[in-house]
């Protein structure tokens, strides 16, 4: 099949459509064309890959920078940062929620700019912006210093999940995306293994502040990798380099296989009220905002919880380590189940926040005296719960039709995320460490919560596709071919043929 450029499409028809189908038409792609490109077994492989190895790898290495970036403020907080700036625990655990105040602010904003201008350079501006601002954190004598990097910090991390979400949407079909999320969400783990080496290898200087190194290393690496992203991270698939026309084609067929549109730089105002009445989208913020209370407490205190049981701030950080190895494993796994396996999604969201709850268990109630390997043990369990995260994450992007509508799903998600975020470390109170009592049963609730959100949701989505099922069952005529329908920017409620994963 020959793919050629097009001389005579008309303007005026191309109004109404996503910018996917405005370039088949452009290209004189036919839906038997596009049929033939998507069934097409071994190219489209031999494509996917290609994927991954161009678009991934960019992904997973913003993801494990940012979680570095991100945690050097606890890594510096197991040496002298304490100390040297004369803060208490109480300004500590505002850090973090001064972090999420600015992502809370910043990503709705950050998301409608990417999607109205160029993605990638978006990300990549801020990937350099906060790598300056990590630097300039090192330069910090106080509290208020060392609250507005966070401030900033916070301000230019705010795009990248929900961009990189809207990316994998955009490159992979519905199946390949939850994989694909936890290939890079799992650097978070990655992160951590390394952002604890390398903590560990600077805390040996002894010339210089150790937490001051840490945020000079940590910064000029990110500003560099900043600068890789802008020269190699693609917009879209349309201005996508070193893909050919037909490789293009091939892959806005198969994103027309999920029929939630492809790429719309239009803001539609009707699919923002349309988001806002979902009850799937407050049901995901909902599980969304209790994920991450979890997640800002054991985040922002995990190496505290390992301080209360070893001295020695090296040995804090070494112990640490192996609480990445676990998020890898936890995300991998739940990933890999939710991709393969045909409506599984909700299955895994409940039932990673299972060893959660065993694990915060055994934090609250095992002796730390003669139990020490277990309490680590439990503490290492208790990141099980990211798993659910990343795949709860993939749901809007999967679920909900219509471009405005899915970046508006994804930015209450995540305005949820940093809420949640927020909310988090305020249940960690100082004068019950190194147990936190409080933050214990918090998270134990969070996660119980969380378990019988992502039932309701999933008898919402079972009751959709049946009422969908029954209609097309009364007019047969309806089912047409994927390939030969037109993209036109369609909400999942304004398209019949929409059916929602579970």
């Amino acid at each position: 099949m020959k793919v050629e450029e097009a001389t005579d499409v008309s303007v005026g028809e191309m109004l109404d459509l996503d910018e996917g189908e405005q370039f088949l038409r452009t290209h004189n792609v036919s839906s038997s064309d596009l049929q033939e490109l998507i069934q097409d077994e071994a190219a489209v492989k031999k494509l996917v890959r290609k994927v991954d190895l161009k678009i991934l790898p960019l992904l997973a290495g913003t993801f494990m920078m940012q979680y570095i970036d991100k945690q050097a403020l606890s890594y510096a907080a197991v040496f002298d940062l304490f100390t040297d700036t004369g803060i208490s625990q109480y300004q500590y655990s505002w850090f973090a929620s001064l972090f999420y105040f600015a992502y809370l602010v910043a990503e709705y904003p950050w998301s409608t700019l990417a999607q109205r201008t160029r993605m990638a350079k978006v990300v990549a501006g801020c990937v350099i912006a906060w790598g300056g601002i990590l630097m300039v954190t090192a330069a910090c004598e106080n509290f208020s210093g060392l609250a507005a990097c966070r401030f900033f910090l916070g301000f230019f991390e705010a795009p990248i999940t929900p961009c990189f979400m809207m990316i994998v949407g955009m490159w992979y079909t519905r199946d390949e995306q939850p994989f694909r999320a936890g290939v890079f969400y799992s650097c978070n783990g990655v992160g951590s293994m390394l952002g604890g080496i390398l903590t560990y290898a600077i805390g040996q200087i002894d010339s210089f502040p150790v937490w001051k190194a840490i945020f000079l290393l940590c910064g000029g690496i990110t500003v560099l990798w900043g600068a890789v992203l802008l020269v190699f991270l693609p917009d879209n698939i349309i201005q996508a380099k070193n893909f050919s026309v037909q490789e293009k084609a091939t892959l806005i067929g198969r994103a027309k296989l999920g029929r939630t549109g492809i790429l719309s730089h239009q803001i539609k105002p009707y699919q923002i009220k349309e988001a806002l009445l979902d009850p799937q989208i407050w049901l995901l913020t909902l599980f969304m905002l209790l994920n991450e209370t979890i997640n800002g407490g054991i985040a922002n205190f995990g190496k505290l919880i390992i301080k209360g049981l070893v001295k020695d701030p090296l040995l804090t950080t070494a112990l640490g380590i192996p609480q990445g190895a676990f998020q890898v494993v936890f995300i991998l796994s739940g990933t890999f189940f939710a991709s393969y396996f045909r409506n599984a999604r909700t299955y895994v969201m409940m039932a990673y926040l299972l060893p959660t709850i065993v694990g915060v268990s055994i934090l609250w109630k095992l002796d730390r005296e003669q139990y020490r390997v277990g309490v680590l043990i439990g503490y290492y369990l208790c990141g099980a719960f990211v798993s659910a995260l990343v795949v709860a994450l993939q749901m809007p992007g999967a679920n909900l039709g219509g471009y405005t509508k899915r970046m508006t799903g994804t930015a209450m998600v995540f305005a949820a995320y940093c809420v949640g975020n927020i909310i988090g470390p305020h249940a960690f109170l100082q004068e019950e460490a190194p147990i936190y009592q409080t933050g214990v049963m918090v998270v134990l609730i969070c996660s119980v919560s969380q378990m019988v959100v992502a039932f309701c949701l999933r008898m919402l989505l079972i009751r959709r596709n049946k009422k969908r099922d029954e209609q097309a069952a009364l007019d047969p005529s309806s089912n047409t071919a994927i390939a030969a329908e037109v993209s036109t920017d369609q909400t999942d409620f304004e398209n019949p043929h929409f059916r929602y994963v579970l």
